[in-house]
């Protein structure tokens, strides 16, 4: 193997190797040859960020660069060629241009980012050097986030960040006016001589303790684009709002939002009228109305390379930061109740079995009737209406019978059917956790979700239809391994996935039936989920195995998707409806635009869930000591994830306090296993657990395991007395199991 790790490999692989170094490395990733050269360019960033000793330089002529850097992205000029500077001679004070030669699969790159690449000397008027990309080093700019103390010589800095022990120094130069306990971002400067590695303050940002801090925390750490540029603000307050020339008019159909109580824009509308087509008896004709984005944010504009940038509105439970400025997101983009908006809008025929027979896309105007909530639609689809839905019975009667109709074919088409309760973290107008419960699942919230799906349906189907580039909603089946490892679980648990045959969601739902109701219930579920891929965009239809279906693409969010605005363009040129559709760059970009969104997605569910996870730490600090329920949910080498039963919390009981004997990780079944005792821990086992440690600034919960499935942990650690447990039981079978396949492979030598 000689494909280089990235450098957040390599600090992982550090953390878990103290006093490992290049050759350990090398060793552990099978890097030999040539490749080596390339790594030593690694391992010396890791080196300047004080995780390894620095090595001597070599001997090259002065003022050259070697053949192999880090280079540091400063940014496009105006003819729009990317440049970047060596990291190590920036530290130094020296600053040689260098021009950065990209292809089409570097992906996308922008100022602040880094890339290992290959220079070349070359004499020419506005640059030093050409480079050529090797790869672009994912999370390589450390930043560090934490606590500055103010010291006589400076001061340190105490990282927030989870499993992060060491300090960094702060000289008196680099200290910023920081002032002693205020919130800091700081980049890493190496390490000196002798002591702790050393950083600059590069921003100072506040009290950590203000409640308001924690997304905050989350919005730096990640690195999600909270401030819009001059550029695009002065972009989005220019904006016209669009007339009704060229535009089908369908301010008579009885359309309505429905959102949660607290939304601040609405970008979709839905309408269900009964077909009188006497060929369709029981049918609906359905109507998704959509904010038309694409005449906002037009191909190139500063809007859209930010929007591109951004990828997603993030949700916090404190803020939103949005894909797109106010002006359009609150405004020209959010379908008000009896403002007429610009949409584009897709009309479906579907019959009494649920099943779309046609569609039809139009890009029109539209006027909301009303903005209801979902509580408000759940309660006049139960016969308790108010001033509002009085008036509008009968059209939310037809919104549900529709919703019935599809809700027949969903389970027919059989999706995959997790039961994943969602939490919901309520804040006081100060900022802090009052409350933490489980969303309530209403049928208003699966109607709008049922609609938005079909309408998806339709886009994909479409473009497709049209031979038109699009972005797909991709879901890949698991992989071979990973439903190897869900079976053994299943078959340890006493149920059956079948195997020799396709893989079909409906046969993780018959799974995942099976275990309904039983102890094996919540670690099935787990155990499925874990199993499957992450979601991403792609420019080619893998499909959508979780929703099983064929073609799927985002067409029902451009306010706060992108790929959502890609699709919008698509149909608008598929169907010839204006100079703002997808453009000759957009279609060039496809695979990148794909994978900058999939990764700024992947950057904010991240964010979001550590925010989550302070403002719960948050929430818990005030009961530690307090003995609380839950359930097993990770296991790793270093321990035991539980997640709580009241909060949905996930807090850690680590291997340490588990006993004195060595307790062997089986990451196939995910559990852990003493070497001595046998005695198993295993995801979805019943725990008791007393709360130890709750530290808001990291998000991190400490536990210490009380008992696990009733019967009571001894003193000292240690699986129950007497009882090994459900999982207990599993390990015992995975083993004989394996024992007998160990066996039948010797009988099978021995032949």
């Amino acid at each position: 193997m000689n494909q280089l790790p990235s450098l957040d490999d390599l600090r992982a692989f550090l953390a878990q190797n103290p006093g490992a170094g290049p050759r350990e490395i090398a060793r552990a990733y099978g890097i030999k040859g040539a490749a080596r050269r390339d790594l030593r360019v690694l391992t010396d960033e890791l080196a300047a960020e004080g995780l390894l000793p620095k090595r001597r330089a070599a001997t090259r002529a002065a003022g050259k660069l070697p053949p192999v850097a880090v280079l540091e992205v400063t940014g496009p000029d105006a003819e729009g060629d990317l440049f970047a500077v060596p990291v190590e001679a920036r530290l130094q004070g020296a600053s040689p241009r260098i021009l950065l030669v990209t292809g089409p699969k570097d992906g996308a790159l922008g100022a602040g980012d880094r890339v290992l690449a290959k220079l070349e000397e070359v004499r020419a008027p506005d640059h030093d050097y050409q480079a050529r990309i090797i790869r672009k080093l994912s999370g390589n700019a450390q930043r560090v986030l934490g606590i500055f103390r103010a010291g006589s010589q400076g001061g340190r800095i105490s990282p927030i960040e989870k499993g992060a022990g060491r300090e960094w120094m702060v000289g008196a130069a680099d200290a910023g006016g920081a002032q002693d306990g205020e919130l800091v971002e700081a980049e890493a400067l190496g390490r000196a001589h002798l002591g702790l590695p050393r950083a600059r303050i590069t921003d100072r940002l506040g009290d950590p303790g203000a409640p308001r801090a924690v997304s905050l925390i989350a919005i730096h750490q990640h690195g999600i684009r909270d401030h819009f540029p001059d550029a695009v603000i002065a972009e989005a307050e220019a904006v016209a709002e669009p007339g009704p020339e060229g535009r089908t008019d369908l301010t008579d159909l009885p359309l309505k939002t429905i959102d949660p109580r607290d939304a601040r824009d609405h970008d979709d509308a839905v309408a269900a009228i009964p077909d009188d087509d006497p060929d369709n008896p029981g049918g609906f004709v359905l109507w998704v109305a959509i904010a038309d984005v694409a005449h906002c944010v037009r191909p190139g504009s500063e809007l859209d390379r930010e929007a591109r940038l951004r990828g997603n509105s993030t949700y916090f439970p404190d803020r939103v930061v949005p894909m797109l400025p106010e002006r359009l997101s609150a405004d020209l983009c959010s379908l008000h109740e009896g403002v007429d908006r610009a949409c584009l809008a897709v009309r479906m025929v579907i019959d009494a079995r649920g099943e779309k027979l046609r569609h039809e896309f139009v890009r029109g105007v539209m006027r909301s009737q009303a903005s209801l909530t979902y509580g408000q639609a759940q309660a006049a689809a139960d016969g308790r209406h108010d001033g509002v839905t009085e008036a509008l019975a009968g059209e939310i009667a037809a919104l549900f019978g529709a919703y019935h109709a599809l809700r027949d074919a969903r389970a027919r088409r059989q999706p995959l059917d997790l039961d994943l309760p969602e939490r919901r973290i309520e804040l006081s107008p100060e900022g802090k956790v009052t409350s933490v419960a489980f969303r309530e699942r209403l049928d208003a919230h699966r109607l709008v979700e049922e609609f938005m799906v079909l309408a998806n349906v339709a886009a994909a189907e479409e473009l497709v239809r049209r031979r038109s580039p699009l972005l797909f909603r991709v879901h890949e089946e698991p992989s071979p391994e990973k439903l190897d490892a869900l079976r053994e679980v299943a078959q340890a648990s006493g149920f059956t996935l079948a195997k020799g045959q396709v893989l079909q969601t409906r046969h993780l739902n018959n799974l995942l039936a099976q275990a309904e109701g039983s102890e094996f219930d919540e670690l099935i579920n787990m155990s499925t989920l874990r199993s499957l891929p992450q979601a991403y965009y792609a420019a080619q239809n893998y499909g959508h195995f979780g929703l099983a279906l064929r073609n799927y693409a985002h067409f029902t969010s451009p306010i706060r998707r992108y790929a959502d605005l890609i699709v919008h363009r698509a149909l608008i040129a598929a169907h010839g409806w204006g100079e703002d559709g997808l453009s000759r760059g957009d279609i060039e970009r496809l695979e990148e635009t794909a994978t900058v969104i999939s990764e700024a997605e992947r950057r904010s569910m991240v964010a979001e869930r550590d925010t989550n996870d302070r403002y719960l730490a948050a929430f818990l600090a005030d009961r530690v000591g307090a003995e609380l329920g839950g359930r097993i949910s990770g296991v790793t080498r270093h321990g035991l994830f539980v997640k709580l039963d009241e909060t949905g919390a996930d807090g850690l009981v680590p291997v340490r306090t588990l006993g004195t004997e060595y307790f062997r990780h089986d990451a196939e079944a995910q559990m852990l296993v003493g070497e001595q005792s046998g005695r198993a821990f295993g995801l979805g086992q019943r725990v008791a657990v007393k709360l130890a440690e709750a530290e808001p600034a990291t998000g991190g919960l400490v536990l210490e395991l009380l008992e696990v499935e009733g019967q009571a942990v001894p003193p000292g650690g240690g699986a129950p007395k007497g009882r090994r447990g459900s999982v207990g039981r599993m390990a015992g079978k995975m083993r004989a199991r394996k024992a007998k396949a160990a066996k039948k492979a010797a009988r099978k030598r021995g032949r």
